[in-house]
């Protein structure tokens, strides 16, 4: 049986049902089908088989006279709206002149420097860009515009719970300063793009803190604000939105880790001041050593240091009362001492 092929949908067999009534097809595709000529379709029915035959060619018209069709059809669509477009600018235009000066009141419309106004008329943008900043034109019943702040905005980014690299919760806190670059873009592609940028700003600083090491957190503020920032501005920038600096405010440790890292800085702060206290009195040792041998060569310098620490202790405290003994008689008491242990060892 010979069906006709519809190009935009699958076969339609006429009769041919089973006693079930289902049907099963199966598509057989001859080496023709890739470089012109005739390919052949068959239909597996409960019943029996049906298979139908089309040329490559044949198929390719209809398509084409399909797609010529549905470009028709848009062009058509397209100039039915562009001539009723025309139509209604026309009917607002009447309507201007008839209530003249009062429509006045309503078609200008003033926008300070920092601001710009991107107009619709019937639903697309007005071509030109944005208008402003000063005066501009707008029609009634047929022209809506939207305000556009470009002044730089200041978000403060709410705490953020992150677990570092190395398995350490931290809280972070930071600063986005942004502002619109394209007033056209962000009214047109984003929905809101305000909302959108502080949204992408929290997320990206838990990922970007979710790759980094606490030390690292702690010691490169400015390396990570400067990728974030980087990282913000690439993504926003199809919104219209130019993200000009972050800054980490602050990284808040649980009250344990800090205890611990405070008791850790504590004893290495107590390791060096032993160490370098060890350092000085070997210095002094050796200071000392040279000292006496200074005074051992000179006995006058052993009194004159005598006479020199008699003056400090006076100098320092007042209600001390000194007693100089002469070194000379200890002297003579030493040597006493070292004859009578001579004598009683040699009897």
């Amino acid at each position: 049986m010979m069906v006709p092929l519809d190009p935009m949908g699958p076969p339609i067999i006429n009769g041919g049902g089973g006693a079930g009534g289902g049907t099963g097809r199966n598509r057989q595709t001859g080496p023709a089908e890739a470089g012109g000529g005739i390919s052949t379709i068959s239909i597996a029915t409960v019943g029996g088989n049906a298979s139908f035959q089309r040329t490559d060619d044949e198929y390719r018209n209809v398509l084409m006279r399909n797609t010529t069709v549905r470009k028709y059809a848009e062009d058509d669509s397209n100039g039915e709206a562009s001539t009723c477009g025309r139509i209604l600018i026309f009917l607002s235009w009447v309507l201007v002149v008839l209530t003249m000066p009062f429509s006045l009141l309503v078609c200008f419309k003033v926008v300070q420097e920092y601001e710009r106004a991107v107009i619709f008329r019937l639903g697309r943008l007005v071509q030109g860009g944005a208008k402003g900043p000063g005066i501009f034109f707008i029609l009634p019943c047929i022209d809506a515009y939207a305000r556009v702040d470009l002044r730089t905005r200041t978000y403060d980014v709410p705490p953020q719970e992150v677990l570092t690299k190395d398995s350490v919760t931290v809280s972070v806190d930071a600063v986005v300063y942004y502002r619109v670059s394209n007033a056209t873009v962000s009214i047109a592609n984003v929905e809101n793009a305000h909302h959108s940028t502080r949204l992408l700003a929290q997320t990206t600083l838990r990922n970007t803190m979710g790759t980094r090491h606490l030390h690292e957190i702690l010691s490169e503020r400015m390396t990570i604000s400067g990728s974030m920032q980087l990282s913000l501005d690439e993504a926003t920038e199809a919104w219209g939105i130019k993200v000009e600096r972050v800054e980490i405010k602050d990284v808040r440790l649980p009250v344990q880790l800090q205890r611990a890292m405070a008791a850790e800085a504590e004893a290495a702060r107590e390791a060096r001041a032993k160490v370098i206290a060890a350092e000085g009195e070997q210095k002094a040792s050796r200071a000392l050593r040279e000292a006496s041998e200074v005074i051992g060569d000179s006995p006058a310098a052993l009194q004159l240091r005598y006479l020199q620490t008699l003056n400090t202790i006076s100098a320092e405290k007042n209600s001390t009362i000194v007693f100089p003994l002469p070194i000379d008689i200890l002297t003579y008491f030493m040597k006493s001492k070292e004859s009578y242990e001579a004598s009683h060892s040699h009897s």
